[in-house]
């Protein structure tokens, strides 16, 4: 087994200004399940394809066990690749598809057997190691690609987006499958992925990235309660947090509508005009009649059996409301606010809801750096 490390590690393709990977600094420990996360052209497949050489760094440093690989040709870097589809040759069958790169190295046919087996039986694929293909499900399919890499026995597993391609329901299930496989084999995992949840559920620690950059790793818990910036805080989570720009009316109180935000003492004099605050879905809690709150008005409900949640936009009941409104500034993203609800409420579409935010679970962030504010 392997750490896997990159050092100021750059990607910059021919015609491009902007590298696809700039400056990474990231150590994956040995054994250790990383995935990479973020949204389309954020660099990670990039990333994962430096590791296994398919892509050269253009400057900077890759190192598996602590070697150098710059340089190192992919079939020398010991490391085996899971890819978004599953790339089997059609006409051989499970059995020849899982052997096709050891027979290539050479290794010897008992031992190629032995592994097949092996591999096979972990899998749960012994009753199919003489179908094709074209015989299987997109699962089992999956599960001959993940086989084909184990098999090797590599000292860094890449997966690619590995279950893209599967329903939905199928892929609850590969993602726990793939995750007790890698707790069991121990082999050192870069993972990656534009699914937060399938992150969120698989990784020891979770890179979120960002044009390129890492914006923040660690564990999909502290990632959740404490993320570094606006980023973070609006990518991991789902609903996604709703971040307001609110005014702030005088030093230590900033106001979201008719409702007053008690700044933090170390904040007091940081800010000057407004803050970014931001309340996740399970953060609001219903007002009483007579407490300064939000009105929103339901736009849907979506019930998801043991969950529920509102999808509402502030409601504006009168000419004095709406002045007052345009007059604090009040913005907020996404256009809907997202809250969830007690199972047992369950307003319809149209309906006027009056929330607050927790306290206590506020986030603050500075609207010029979009940094947290601690």
């Amino acid at each position: 087994m392997a750490s896997v490390t990159f050092e100021n590690a750059s990607r910059l393709f021919h015609g491009s200004e902007k590298p696809a990977v700039d400056s990474l600094n990231l150590t994956i420990e040995d054994g250790e399940c990383v995935v990479l996360v973020g949204p389309s052209g954020c660099g990670k497949s990039t990333s994962l394809r430096m590791v296994a050489g398919l892509e050269p760094t253009t400057s900077g440093r890759i190192l598996i066990g602590g070697q150098d690989m710059t340089g190192v040709r992919p079939r020398s870097r010991d490391v085996a690749m899971v890819f978004q589809s599953y790339a089997l040759y059609p006409n051989m069958t499970v059995a020849q598809n899982m052997a096709f790169a050891l027979e290539n190295a050479r290794v010897p046919k008992k031992e190629i057997r032995e592994r097949v087996d092996w591999a096979a039986k972990m899998l749960e694929l012994d009753e199919l190691l003489q179908r094709k293909p074209s015989a299987l499900s997109g699962g089992q399919r999956q599960r001959v690609a993940m086989g084909r890499a184990i098999v090797r026995k590599p000292t860094v597993f890449c997966m690619d987006e590995p279950l893209s391609n599967l329903d939905a329901k199928l892929r609850v299930t590969m993602r726990g499958e793939i995750a007790a496989l890698q707790r069991n084999l121990g082999v050192t995992t870069v993972y990656v992925t534009h699914d937060q949840v399938e992150a969120m559920t698989m990784g020891h620690r979770v890179a979120v990235m960002r044009d390129g950059q890492l914006q923040q790793i660690d564990t999909p818990q502290e990632l959740y309660s404490n993320p570094v910036n606006t980023f973070v805080a609006s990518f991991i989570g789902s609903p996604a947090i709703t971040l307001f720009t609110c005014p702030v009316i005088e030093e230590g109180v900033a106001a979201m509508g008719t409702l007053r935000i008690p700044l933090p003492r170390n904040v007091k004099g940081a800010i000057s005009d407004s803050v970014i605050v931001g309340i996740r879905p399970e953060s609001w809690t219903a007002a009483q009649p007579d407490e300064p709150a939000l009105t929103l008005t339901t736009d849907m409900v979506e019930m998801l059996g043991s969950q529920a949640f509102l999808y509402g936009t502030i409601a504006e009941p009168d000419a004095v409301a709406s002045a007052q409104s345009q007059t604090l500034g009040l913005t907020h993203e996404p256009h809907r606010i997202a809250v969830m609800l007690d199972r047992r409420n369950h307003p319809t579409a149209g309906d006027l809801v009056r929330i607050k935010p927790v306290a206590d679970e506020i986030y603050l962030f500075d609207p010029q750096t979009q940094q947290v504010i601690k």
